[in-house]
């Protein structure tokens, strides 16, 4: 048997360090949460870190090791920062960020349970593998996030304020001139997200020919459907699609335009069912943004959530 204590006793503080940091990060995210459903899970996420921080500290103490009593402190302090520096980044780079973070914890985790099998330490091998189903789990989580965005949304975490300008400022100097049906679908949900001010701004400055222009400044639902109207009339489809694509976006279709047949006829057993068998990702964004703008049924948005993730999931192959 290999006496090894010393590294074992470094590399659980270590990952005790970094789980405080997940701590602080997992309730900075609840408020991000689209859904309840994502909020109660985040929460539980945050309870479950601080449950295997007490076990880290336990297993450093069973070692002969004292915990570093600044770690929580520590967290705080590097999650503060991190949350601070995301609000100059865009959605994805900072949950690329969060990523880094738990293929972090999950490689120090494997290396701790390489640790403790060599020197027979079977309390830390079972702590060890206890770390790496929950952030595999979360590696699975965010990189299911990731792929709800990079499919067009709506991802289970929302942008925040400041995340949703900097995006959009990222796209205005990048787009080309012709905005594509998804770049459209993004920058309304941007400037949903966006406070006031700077969202007109945006409004302002973000462009798809005139017509385009003008109607998603006007963004009333009888401006768009008629400017749809109009448009495809003149023959200008391009123009037409991508205010089609602002009226979904602000959930103002007519019922026999939306995906599901008789859809705002269904109650919400119905309309769950009819999510289910949704196989294209921007059906689901139609469905949530009229869902959101009208009844705003719970219950179906988060079906219509969980489908969306569902399929992002097949997209980057996680089972």
């Amino acid at each position: 048997m290999t006496d090894n204590t010393a590294t074992l006793i470094t590399q659980l503080r270590v990952v005790l360090e970094l789980t405080h940091t997940e701590i602080q990060v997992a309730e900075t995210r609840i408020g991000q949460a689209r859904t309840e459903a994502v909020r109660r899970e985040l929460s539980q996420n945050a309870d479950n870190a601080r449950d295997r921080a007490a076990a880290i500290e336990e297993a450093i103490r069973d070692l002969g090791g004292l915990p570093d009593v600044v770690g929580p402190l520590l967290g705080r302090a590097v999650a503060m920062v991190k949350a601070m520096a995301e609000q100059a980044q865009p959605f994805d780079e900072a949950l690329l960020g969060d990523l880094v973070l738990e293929h972090q914890l999950l490689d120090r985790a494997r290396y701790l349970r390489a640790l403790a099998t060599t020197s027979r330490r079977t309390g830390i091998v079972a702590l060890a593998g206890r770390l790496i189903a929950a952030h595999t789990a979360t590696v699975e989580w965010l990189t299911t996030v990731l792929a709800e965005d990079a499919l067009g949304g709506p991802a289970a975490l929302r942008r925040t304020p400041m995340q949703a300008a900097t995006g959009t400022a990222i796209r205005l100097i990048t787009v080309p001139a012709t905005w594509s049906a998804r770049g459209l679908d993004r920058a309304i949900d941007t400037v949903q997200a966006t406070p006031d001010r700077i969202g007109a701004l945006v409004r302002r400055g973000a462009y798809a020919g005139d017509v385009a222009t003008k109607t998603l400044v006007a963004s009333r639902d009888a401006a768009l459907e008629s400017a749809e109207a109009v448009t495809r009339r003149e023959g200008a489809s391009g123009v037409a699609d991508a205010i089609r694509n602002a009226r979904t976006a602000n959930g103002s279709l007519d019922d026999e335009e939306l995906p599901i047949s008789d859809y705002t006829e269904l109650n919400v057993s119905g309309a769950v069912a009819a999510v289910k068998e949704i196989t294209a990702p921007a059906d689901l964004r139609t469905i949530i943004a009229h869902e959101e703008a009208n009844k705003n049924r719970h219950g179906v948005i988060s079906a219509a959530q969980t489908r969306l993730a569902a399929l992002a999931q097949e997209v980057v192959g996680i089972n």
